[in-house]
């Protein structure tokens, strides 16, 4: 049969090879594509694939099937999925396989995905859970001959114009999707609407989140939120880790009456005191679960921890474990969930999870049940809060394709402050979130570091699971749980508050950006590379990125003296001092001190800043106070003013506010959509920021 393309939406084509299997991420699907948002993102036309159909080289062969698609020596690859050790992808081999302890840089991590973006403009997702194989260009023959030396022999890089192979195991055949741009950042938001659009949080859910100590019982629990109230402290939600289960390790999704003996009054204390709750949770069904006996013939034939493994591609058990969630948790108050161990480990002493030769009821083996449990897990309760016609902004250690539309922000147990950074920006490639959470820290420095590097994530997360006390009070564990208190009369608890405050600031920037991914697919933390793909200062950068349009982050690493950044074209202002201007397109070197952060604000940006609130709730009014960077004739940004927290905004989608000032009357004209609700903003006089100044250049 004559292989040829088949138009998906505009834009987006399939390419069947062989005979696929019954059981992919496209065919399981729970949420239909936004199609309807494709205007709406300025994706206009039906771009073909650059490439003809009879180019890609098909073949079944011992082990499953085997696809070689074009790749030209100019292209540079970026993708599949959250990929902590590298960032371009020419010249390696990466494996789609969720596993928790990835080793190597061979492909597996907490959220592979099997989807890769070219800087050509294009963007190719294989539809299968199956551990397949991409070959990026790696084995080709060099362009200049074999290496004399040992670090020429092994190095990975460009070729002359070759190919991708990707190897399927077990499988006779394989749809294969293309994205077409024309550009690379185009690609990635027909990939995100294909999918269902952006993930949209509720405003509580871009506070901060502070997981306590998991020994605390109830009384505990409450005196900690309430120190963080005295303190004056920003946070929004409140993590209760595994001990509030009478069952861990697996699940009985009960509460242990000894630790925690009145759950409704704490969970009430603490929405009195404006906290937002998260449980700790897995998807593995303890014996002594009320779920056990419903769900005993609905699961796997092997269980983990003595716990059941539901076939969650089944109704019947999607259903009964949904509603349970719902009924007994959702309902009386708890806002969202940490989803542990979806994922699984062959690479450490204990294999923990169930083996790939599992078999499950519907059909699936172990390989496929792997890539799937992590998404169902954000799927089943998604549904719920939709249900409930409720926002979630919660926790998963797990995901895979078509994740983008899902409320749920990866994490991890590994603790590379640097991966960690690398994270943001390779997870958003292929539309998932990330968080380099804060946990153990040896200094106060890192401390500071990595508290500014969370508040520039997805998820500001504070995870003090095994500190008695906050970090700030003391970051030595045993010194912290003994109740010894630094010695610095508060100093660093000072600092670590302004730090949490600027993420507070920055809230209503933050959630607009939001509200532009959820419907146009463009990923709030990105790196430059996908703005400007042919640039070749920015194909490995993966330790800067850009915070929506107007901002761009640089982190810095505890121990580091100085760091260098080549600034994308344009003029960039410093946040903290407008005056100080930079020319883009430029390379500088910074030795910031530990509490300094480089942060660069675009020339000709409105930013909406906020006076910084303790928590976000239905009655917080923003005191805004618009920022003008630099020399322009009209300044402009957006706010989304809907009730942040419901789902009003897929029925009255018409919720936005354009702020508008021009430098000649000094005036900030607001305009709102019918739906807006703009008593949320009170806005002030326009601050103007490093007007005239002369910027500086590279000497």
């Amino acid at each position: 049969m004559k292989k040829q393309w088949h138009k998906i939406m505009d834009g987006v084509w399939r390419l069947r090879l062989g005979v696929p299997e019954a059981l992919t991420p496209v065919k399981l699907r729970r949420v239909p594509m936004a199609e309807r948002n494709l205007s709406a993102a300025g994706l206009t036309g039906n771009p073909r694939p650059h490439f003809a159909a009879d180019r890609v080289i098909f073949k079944t062969t011992r082990r499953g099937c085997l696809a070689m698609l074009p790749l030209g020596k100019e292209e540079a690859v970026y993708g599949f999925g959250l990929q902590l050790s590298s960032f371009q992808q020419n010249g390696r081999k990466k494996t789609i396989r969720v596993n928790s302890d990835p080793r190597g840089d061979l492909g597996d991590s907490h959220a592979p995905v099997p989807f890769y973006l070219s800087t050509r403009g294009y963007g190719i997702l294989a539809d299968t859970a199956r551990y397949c194989s991409f070959y990026c260009g790696s084995h080709a023959d060099p362009p200049h001959g074999i290496g004399v030396t040992t670090e020429e022999l092994y190095r990975s890089g460009k070729t002359e114009d070759s190919f991708t192979a990707l190897d399927v195991p077990t499988a006779s055949g394989i749809d294969l999707y293309y994205f077409a741009g024309p550009t690379m950042k185009e690609a990635l938001q027909r990939y995100v609407l294909f999918s269902g659009g952006g993930a949209m949080p509720p405003e509580w859910g871009l506070g901060i989140f502070y997981r306590g100590y998991s020994p605390n019982d109830q009384k505990a629990t409450a005196e900690l939120a309430a120190a963080i109230r005295e303190d004056h402290i920003p946070c929004d939600v409140f993590g209760l880790e595994p001990g509030w289960q009478s069952h861990s390790y697996s699940c009985s999704y009960l509460w242990d009456r000894k630790r925690f003996p009145a759950p409704e009054q704490l969970i009430g204390h603490l929405h009195d005191s404006n906290f937002r709750i998260n449980l700790w949770e897995q998807m593995f069904v303890h014996p002594s679960s009320p779920l056990y006996r419903k769900l005993e013939k609905y699961s796997g034939d092997v269980k983990v921890w003595n716990g059941l493994v539901p076939d969650y591609t089944l109704d019947t058990p999607r259903r009964i474990f949904g509603e349970f969630q719902n009924k007994e948790l959702i309902q009386k108050g708890i806002d969202g969930f940490k989803v542990d161990e979806c994922d699984h480990s062959d690479f450490i002493r204990v294999a923990w999870s169930f083996p790939e030769y599992s078999m499950f009821p519907g059909g699936m083996d172990g390989e496929q049940m792997h890539g799937f449990l992590g998404i169902y897990a954000q799927q089943i309760l998604s549904e719920q809060y939709l249900r409930n016609n409720r926002r979630t902004w919660s926790n998963v250690r797990a995901s895979h394709a078509l994740g983008a539309p899902y409320p749920f922000v990866l994490y991890s147990d590994l603790y590379d402050h640097r991966d960690f950074i690398r994270g943001v920006v390779t997870s958003s490639l292929s539309g998932l979130l990330w968080t380099p959470e804060v946990r153990q820290c040896a200094n106060a420095e890192e401390l500071l570091r990595r508290l500014q590097s969370v508040i520039f994530s997805p998820m500001a997360l504070i995870n003090s699971w095994m500190l008695k006390n906050p970090p700030w009070k003391q970051y030595d564990i045993e010194r912290n749980n003994a109740g010894v208190p630094l010695d610095d009369g508060g100093e660093l608890q000072e600092k670590c508050r302004k730090i949490l405050q600027l993420r507070m600031r920055l809230l209503p920037y933050l959630y607009a950006a939001f509200y532009r991914y959820f419907e146009s697919g463009i990923p709030v933390f990105r790196p430059p590379v996908l703005e400007f793909p042919h640039m070749e200062s920015f194909r490995g950068t993966d330790d800067a990125y850009f915070v929506g349009d107007d901002l761009y982050f640089a982190p810095m690493i505890a121990g580091e003296q100085s760091r260098k950044v080549f600034l994308p074209p344009g003029e960039w202002h410093d946040f903290f001092d407008g005056n100080k201007i930079w020319q883009g397109n430029c390379e500088y070197e910074f030795s910031p001190a530990p509490e300094e952060i480089l942060l660069f604000v675009r020339c000709g940006a409105l930013l909406p800043l906020a006076a910084p609130e303790e928590f976000v709730s239905g009655r917080t009014v923003y005191q805004i106070t618009p920022h003008a960077y630099g020399r322009a004739d009209r300044y402009c940004c957006r706010l989304f003013a809907d009730d942040g927290e419901s789902w009003e905004l897929l029925q009255k989608p018409d919720c936005g506010m354009t702020l508008e000032f021009r430098a000649e009357d000094k005036v900030c004209r607001i305009s709102a959509g019918k739906h807006a609700r703009t008593e949320r903003y009170r806005i002030h006089e326009v601050k103007c920021m490093g007007t005239g100044t002369i910027p500086r250049k590279l000497s």
